[in-house]
């Protein structure tokens, strides 16, 4: 009788093995189709980047002069900005990586696409910090929605799109 519990003590180990080892391989294999919510250097700072559509034209670098529509809000749902609302309504533009914007834009808008739409989030220390700013109320994480619209690289001649904002 002995002989048989230590034979089914080892069918059983044997299986919560296999089934163990399953698992954790169909984790494995799924875990490394998904691709990375941000680049690494931005994860510490708890900017999140997620492309919705993958642009296919020209790469947004520090020192291009790029133009983008976008809708902001608040992580309610609120819409406190967007492109579009402006007058005249259309993208706006500004030379990526001079601080002309806040830094989750200057930092989570390089390497996008023309074509491109992307969702980040911007917690406050890449946003506008404690302080409020019109309507975004103090210590806000911020979500935008951007669709890059076009890349005029640093060395080219800037003139801006019809509808364009001359910022």
């Amino acid at each position: 009788m002995s002989q048989q519990k230590v034979t089914i003590g080892i069918v059983v180990t044997i299986s919560v093995v296999v089934v163990a080892f399953f698992f954790l391989s169909n984790f494995l294999s799924v875990s490394s189709m998904i691709p990375a919510a941000q680049p690494d250097n931005t994860a510490q700072q708890g900017l999140v980047i997620q492309d919705e559509v993958a642009g296919t034209g020209a790469t947004a670098q520090a020192g291009d002069h790029i133009y983008v529509n976008y809708v902001g809000k608040l992580q309610n749902g609120t819409v406190f900005d967007a492109s579009m609302s402006h007058n005249p309504p259309g993208p706006i533009d500004f030379v990526l990586g001079t601080g002309r914007v806040i830094p989750g834009w200057d930092q989570g808008l390089q390497g996008m696409k023309v074509g491109g739409k992307r969702l980040l989030i911007i917690p406050p220390q890449l946003a506008y910090g404690a302080q409020d700013y019109g309507p975004i109320p103090g210590n806000s994480t911020l979500v935008f929605e951007i669709e890059l619209v076009k890349v005029e690289a640093a060395t080219s001649t800037r003139v801006a799109p019809e509808g364009a904002s001359a910022n």
